[in-house]
């Protein structure tokens, strides 16, 4: 593999001014379940706060409906990610994820998403930063929220303009329509990647206390995504509702809010008030064959789907003896065990290579995902957000 320098067919020059507003090169990418602009690390600030200014004026929050700018009016649709070669030795690029609301000026640097994920290293090849040399290309990731590694492998085959990323494949993903080419991901060592620890609280479940609501039963765990998965029959829920149905059940949405809470300072994670996680997840007998049925809230709206690397963790606590989740499903095997987890538009499986040296322990989980390059050009935004400096992107970069 070689790393290629920044020139690209597609706003090569980097951002620039345009009267009144400054265009940035953007690349809007379809990541398994989710979708968001694409940018090159060096174009972007590298000052926090004004990045985050052109993030927002972006993605057009805040404003429920995302009005002026990219965002699609939901968490799903509200997300960018930030892409830059690696001089690290063993990895090859580094991402960082950014979680936008709709309603809310806030840039969430700090998790992981493991569907945007999947969009890198296409991104990557479309935007001049990574040049394939091979049928498939294969890049390690570093997710820079929290030191996650990833190797990823897409389709890239060779044609009339040289190699390509191939968009096309019969790989189906409950979530997105159609079928597309695989994007395979192996994530590298996940366990604790947010909260230190796979189970933060150093048990299996915890009974936790909140007023107004009573104790409930819990696991808190984090094997790339924090989760504080809780079964849907102590909830008085089937489990089985509609996430449209479960959006509208206040009573339930403040319950898992006020939990929530409790378990994010259980978790060593401090106030997570303004924090996109732990993501609370319902768990309840599988009902269309898979190993365990999911409701992921991420975290006050019910996911249509689940997110990546919420799956991976949510099929990490079927494997572990003793949690909420294991005991509703069962997974056989010593070495490997694929966990299909269901959700509201279908299921997710996930490849986990088992430790037998370790009782429930996860050496490696893999997963398919797919990705799609939507648009390619530039993002605009107001000109008093930045004054880029007078120079290429490669020298920006330098």
């Amino acid at each position: 593999m070689t790393l290629h320098p920044l020139v690209s067919p597609v706003s090569a020059e980097g951002p620039r001014l345009l009267g009144s507003q400054l265009a940035v090169p953007c690349w809007y990418m379809r990541g398994g379940t989710s979708k968001g602009p694409f940018f090159r690390a060096a174009d972007l600030p590298k000052d926090t706060a004004a990045r985050d200014a052109i993030l927002l004026a972006a993605m057009g929050s805040p404003d429920p409906h995302q009005i002026d700018g990219l965002g699609g009016a939901h968490p799903l649709t509200s997300k960018a990610g930030i892409v830059s070669p690696s001089e690290l030795r063993g990895v090859d690029l580094e991402f960082q994820f950014a979680q936008l609301q709709p309603d809310s000026n806030r840039v969430d640097t700090t998790p992981n998403c493991g569907n945007m994920l999947a969009a890198v290293v296409p991104f990557a090849i479309e935007s001049g930063l990574l040049e394939p040399d091979s049928d498939v290309t294969t890049a390690r990731v570093l997710t820079l929220n929290t030191g996650m590694i990833a190797e990823i492998s897409v389709p890239t085959p060779s044609g009339d303009h040289g190699r390509h990323v191939e968009y096309r494949g019969n790989t189906r993903i409950d979530g997105v329509p159609g079928t597309a080419a695989a994007v395979t991901i192996n994530f590298l060592d996940t366990a604790g990647s947010v909260c230190g620890s796979l189970l933060p609280t150093g048990n299996v479940r915890d009974t936790v206390d909140v007023e107004g609501f009573g104790s409930l039963e819990v696991t808190c765990i984090d094997n790339g995504m924090p989760l504080v998965i809780v079964n849907a029959a102590h909830l008085h829920r089937t489990g089985q509702e509609s996430a449209a149905v479960l959006n509208k059940d206040r009573e339930l949405r403040e319950r898992l809010e006020a939990l929530r809470l409790r378990c994010g300072t259980l978790m060593g994670l401090g106030d997570v008030a303004a924090k996109n996680y732990p993501k609370m997840t319902l768990v309840s007998p599988p009902a269309h064959g898979g190993t365990i049925n999911t409701r992921s809230f991420i975290p006050h709206v019910c996911h249509a789907s689940i997110g990546v690397l919420a799956a991976v963790t949510a099929a990490t606590a079927c494997v572990i003896k003793g949690t909420i989740a294991h005991e509703i499903a069962e997974v056989k095997g010593v070495e490997s065990a694929i966990v299909s987890v269901e959700h509201p538009s279908g299921e997710f499986s996930v490849q986990l290579g088992l430790d037998p040296a370790r009782p429930g322990g996860v050496a490696k989980s893999g997963l398919l995902r797919s990705a799609r390059l939507l648009m390619a050009g530039d993002v605009m935004v107001p000109a008093n957000l930045w004054t880029p400096p007078a120079s290429s992107s490669k020298e920006q970069e330098q």
